[in-house]
């Protein structure tokens, strides 16, 4: 029988003659060596107790040696092997490979190429708070709408949680910082789960915004602590198919840039592999002018967020063109845009499902496409009644997180699913010469063509009456209009609202 498929996880674990006073002074790298010489390596972590363990994430089939090298002499040395043969199943996270930068560093790519289309739903305290039912529950249906990836995050507190689902905490700061093995123990089964759904998570390692109480690791660990805390996390989830979120909604421009250098610097350096690692910014900021040279962040986030006004809309219109000019060139997405059932923050109005698909859409066609991240008001705070999230008065009572399940502007995701997989997606870029004529901001429509010239889409929020400028695509274009609520196709759109036109 083989050790681990490949795309899959080998898993090994060392025991220790004696308890440590701070087990996280204790340095474990182990190094593997597999077919056709490849060489790597990986951090190990403690787990409670004498107990330390490694996790690794094989590319290549065949037989692979390992060896450990430790700064304690009870870790240090060990060796053994594993094999590992290929994966005959359906998920496709492990037959293709876990989500990296594609070729050209505009959008994600599995191992084997295939491009891969960041769909998350915000589940931030979903790991966190859902009991073992509940969780397996939520990605089947988000697995069943065809997202790709569940956004979480991996500690609690946070300024949303103070403690999991069984009253368990992931750390308690002091000198020195402590990690309960407990709380990460029944996260790593819920990372074994969401990727067992064929889910990638989209993991957050540091909350970056408290509240008076100051539980957010981001925003009150001293940076060193902050960096240790982060690291025991990525070295307990390396192997998993996660896409890194350092922090979560902080702002980390200015003169907040230079810890988030160092935190990154720290976590994640030159020699050490990784899966992509990225910030999850604050609402309409844009920290990324102070932090686009460091050579760990591998795609750039945005957060369009919650709002209602012309600030926001044109924000939401222009922000994904402005990151996609940076260099070097990065994958750009939306990792935050309206949450369906939020109050809107200037109106104090529910976002419905319309005020959802303008978000997504100006900013998946507003720069070349990545991806997109979906929220639901009581999803992400995991709600089980009628309630207001903890300490954020302003957003209005969230819905049971399993009545938000089909919430209209869900079920649409899965439409724009099966719409973007027609085409070649990642060759689009935004091209507002296909208008002939600019309308009303009111009614901005959102245009791109594929690079290679062989079609363009256009999203309109509202009126479909603009002229456009099509002579330039040569011969006789066809158009097709697309109901982005029902993925319908006719030649003219029906009744008013937003429609998706596709010309070939």
């Amino acid at each position: 029988m083989p050790d681990t498929f490949r795309h899959h996880r080998f898993e090994h674990a060392l025991s220790a003659s004696r308890d440590y006073a701070d087990p996280l002074e204790v340095s474990l790298k182990v190094e593997f060596h597999g077919p056709g010489s490849l060489r790597q390596t990986a951090e190990g972590f403690w787990d409670g107790g004498r107990t330390w363990k490694f996790r690794f994430s094989p590319e290549q089939s065949g037989s692979w040696t390992w060896r450990s090298q430790s700064s304690d002499a009870d870790l240090d040395g060990h060796s053994g092997w594993f094999h590992v043969v290929d994966y005959k199943g359906s998920n496709p996270l492990y037959l293709r490979g876990a989500p990296r930068l594609s070729a050209d560093r505009r959008y994600f790519a599995q191992a084997d190429g295939t491009p891969w289309f960041w769909l998350a739903c915000t589940g931030w305290n979903s790991a966190i708070l859902s009991t073992d039912t509940e969780w397996k529950q939520y990605l089947a249906d988000r697995a069943a709408k065809r997202f790709t990836a569940i956004q979480l995050i991996l500690h609690a507190p946070w300024r949303a949680g103070r403690q999991d689902e069984n009253g368990e905490v992931a750390f308690t700061p002091g000198k020195p910082l402590r990690v309960n093995p407990r709380f990460f123990q029944r996260m790593d089964r819920k990372l074994d789960e969401c990727n067992e759904a064929g889910l990638a998570a989209a993991a957050v390692v540091l909350w970056a915004l408290t509240s008076r109480d100051k539980e957010s690791p981001g925003a009150v660990l001293p940076d060193e602590d902050a960096a240790r805390l982060a690291s025991y996390m990525v070295a307990r989830y390396g192997a998993h198919h996660v896409l890194w979120l350092l922090a979560g909604d902080g702002n980390y421009a200015g003169e907040n840039a230079e810890r988030w250098r160092k935190i990154g610097r720290a976590v994640f350096p030159k020699s050490r592999a990784r899966r992509p690692v990225s910030l999850h910014p604050g609402g309409m900021r844009n920290p990324w002018p102070d932090l686009k040279d460091e050579e760990w962040l591998d795609y750039l986030t945005f957060q369009t967020g919650h709002g209602s006004d012309e600030r926001k809309w044109r924000w939401n219109a222009t922000i994904a063109g402005e990151l996609s000019g940076y260099q070097p060139v990065r994958p750009v997405l939306d990792a935050e845009p309206n949450y369906e059932g939020h109050l809107s923050y200037q109106a104090q109005k529910v976002i419905d499902d319309f005020a959802v698909r303008k978000a997504v859409y100006y900013s998946l066609l507003s720069g070349p496409p990545a991806g997109i991240t979906y929220g639901a008001h009581g999803i992400w705070a995991w709600a089980r009644k009628r309630e207001v999230p903890l300490d954020h008065p302003r957003t209005g009572e969230a819905d049971p997180w399993r009545v938000c399940l089909n919430y209209p502007g869900a079920q649409q995701m899965k439409v724009l699913r099966d719409i973007f997989d027609r085409f070649e997606w990642w060759t689009l870029r935004p091209d507002r010469t296909l208008l002939a004529e600019e309308p009303a901001f009111e009614a901005y429509p959102m245009p791109a063509w594929s690079e290679k010239g062989k079609f363009a889409l256009i999203y309109f929020p509202s009126t479909t009456e603009v002229r456009l400028n099509l002579g330039r695509l040569g011969g006789k274009p066809t158009l097709e209009w697309m109901d982005p609520r029902t993925g319908a196709r006719q030649a003219k759109p029906a009744g008013g609202g937003d429609w998706l036109l596709l010309i070939r």
